[in-house]
């Protein structure tokens, strides 16, 4: 199913009062060029009192309602992708914070990088943001931590956003689910890659 999103619905407004906006002033050119009198000078009349004075002013005070429209929708967007992400972060900060400790003296890719995988999350769940399910699984027959590095890329490759996600005292053939989450706008896209993982 096809969900309207703020800024669409927005557009659709502008659609609708700018075709309004138009008819009326049509209205006003029609009742000027006729030599009717009084119903076309009447049709007139009331067309421009409804649009405070003219078809220009009219368009105006359109486009300004709309930027309000417009401003409000994507304030209305922006909380409420800061609110998700706020939920999210109050749950996992302190293992993500272990996670880019034990990380920071890791060359290479680490030890764990079968162990994980990612898999993207809907954005119509994330408030609009870009989140990937951090899929971690302790392979080995011992309890272990695992600490993950996710980068974010550009389409030229550039990591323009890095998370640190992590997993304490996973039993043997556990797995944990955290989520790594980039507040990184949605153009250009983004590809997300794990770049480190390290089992401790």
């Amino acid at each position: 199913m096809f969900h309207a999103t703020p800024r669409h619905r927005a557009a659709t407004a502008l659609s609708a009062l700018v075709l309004a906006a138009v008819s009326a002033a049509s209205l006003v050119s029609c009742g000027s060029d006729s030599d009717d009198g009084g119903s076309s000078s009447s049709a007139s009349a009331a067309a421009t009192a409804s649009f405070s004075g003219s078809a220009a002013s009219a368009l105006a005070s359109l486009k300004e309602s709309v930027k309000a429209s417009v401003s409000a929708a994507s304030s209305s967007a922006s909380a409420q992708a800061s609110a998700w992400l706020a939920s999210v972060s109050a749950e996992t900060e302190r293992a993500n914070q272990a996670a880019k400790n034990a990380l920071k003296d890791v060359e290479g890719k680490g030890n764990a990088t079968a162990d994980v995988s990612l898999t993207g999350k809907p954005r119509s769940e994330t408030a609009g943001l870009l989140a990937l399910v951090v899929n971690i699984r302790n392979s080995t027959d011992e309890t272990a931590s695992y600490a993950v590095q996710v980068d974010f890329r550009d389409p030229d490759g550039k990591v323009v956003q890095t998370r640190y996600v992590g997993a304490e005292d996973l039993k043997p053939g556990a797995k944990a689910q955290p989520l790594a989450v980039s507040t990184e706008p949605a153009e250009p896209k983004l590809t997300a890659v794990v770049a480190k993982a390290q089992r401790y």
